[in-house]
């Protein structure tokens, strides 16, 4: 199936819908612990299943942090080779998720697509998207 606004958000199975329901549930179940019956051990264990859904939550914020510098540093290249001169200059000004939605733009509509979201000063990476009309797929995501 083609990639396109309604279909792009990404999922990974085995982290969405296998690791972050045990982890929270591992949580749960301390919390259950400490209620039923109090103790030391059962802090601890609570205090280790929080680490665990912190460690695996954060893991995947740094990685899509990555992502979107990456994302930005490529958009801002392929603004300056697709770019009339007088938008050019103007690059600077984009925000990272003007940049991140623009992505998924053709390099046909990029350049008026680009004009528009800096003149209306588009911030949402949702209306940026819907605006997109021949979408370039990205399979190659976190």
């Amino acid at each position: 199936m083609a990639q396109n606004f309604k279909n792009h958000v990404k999922f990974v199975p085995v982290f969405h819908f296998f690791v972050l329901p045990v982890l929270l549930f591992n949580v749960g179940w301390a919390i259950y612990r400490i209620v039923r019956a109090p103790s030391a051990g059962s802090v601890e264990i609570l205090v280790v299943a929080l680490a665990l859904l912190l460690a695996a939550l954060y893991g995947r914020m740094f990685a899509l942090a990555v992502q979107d510098r990456l994302i930005r540093l490529e958009m801002q290249l392929r603004l300056q080779g697709l770019l009339p001169a007088n938008l050019r200059s103007r690059i600077p000004e984009f925000s990272l998720n003007q940049l991140v939605a623009l992505r998924f733009a053709s390099d046909a509509e990029l350049p008026e697509l680009a004009g528009k979201v800096l003149a209306e000063n588009l911030q949402d990476r949702k209306t940026i998207k819907r605006m997109i009309r021949n979408w370039q797929a990205d399979e190659l995501r976190a």
